[in-house]
């Protein structure tokens, strides 16, 4: 599994991205070198609490507090099932959408643990999109992630972009928006309202012009210093931050 990084420089304004960083293997964060699971990943950058600052309960607009997370099968697909069973822990009402059921197990760990809280699974998106904007508040998009070859998004994932494309409710988008290259900015891809950037932002959000969240404060600070990663400082005890 892999992930695009930028190196960037914080300011309290913007973050500014200074150049690629061609590659880098999630996998190297837990080498023999570095005794930690790849398991704890998700936990620690499943985005509740920047959802919760973009949208707290109280600004919803529906009677009911509804969510639609759609998940991919690799690691951004696993970050959105945390996301939503966080979010039925904090009084949303989170539905998710799992086009293909994975095969890695950690996947179908936290796909049993959202069927174990009730969670309701959708068996199909429609393809009419006020049926999506009359039932939902909110659209998580989870679905494609650094690693999709943006050049061949194969179906169901082709065919579910052109829905989100069409939705008037907010998008909030898992490191990388659904159709965007890590590396370059958007060509085609969906418009999210909010972007969340898991470890540091990709080189695509230069062109983001929304709300903008860094989650995931566990980075080795080996890893920081060989990429020249300039992370700003969390406050406190957050594990996220705006930018």
């Amino acid at each position: 599994m892999s992930i695009f990084l930028s190196c960037f420089l914080f300011s309290p304004s913007r973050p500014f991205f200074l150049r690629p960083v061609p590659f880098f293997s999630v996998p190297s964060l837990f080498s023999p070198s570095r005794p930690f699971s790849f398991h704890p990943v998700p936990f620690l950058s499943a985005p509740p609490p920047p959802l919760h600052q973009a949208y707290p309960l109280s600004s919803l607009g529906k009677k009911q507090p509804t969510v639609l997370v759609i998940c991919g099968p690799e690691q951004n697909g696993s970050i959105g099932l945390v996301c939503a069973r966080h979010l039925r822990m904090f009084e949303y009402e989170p539905t998710i959408y799992l086009p293909k059921r994975s095969t890695q197990s950690l996947h179908q760990d936290f796909t049993v643990q959202c069927e174990k809280m009730d969670i309701p699974f959708l068996s199909y998106l429609p393809t009419e999109v006020q049926l999506i904007n009359d039932a939902y508040n909110l659209l998580i998009d989870a679905m494609l992630g650094p690693e999709a070859d943006c050049s061949n998004i194969k179906e169901p994932y082709s065919g579910i972009l052109v829905t989100l494309k069409q939705v008037n409710v907010p998008i909030v988008s898992v490191d990388v928006p659904s159709g965007w290259d890590a590396e370059e900015p958007s060509q085609g891809g969906i418009s999210p309202d909010v972007l969340i950037s898991l470890t540091a932002p990709k080189k695509c959000a230069m062109s983001f012009s929304g709300k903008h969240f860094l989650a995931g404060r566990f980075l080795p600070y080996d890893i920081q210093k060989k990429y020249e990663l300039n992370i700003p400082e969390y406050p406190g005890t957050d594990c996220t931050i705006e930018l």
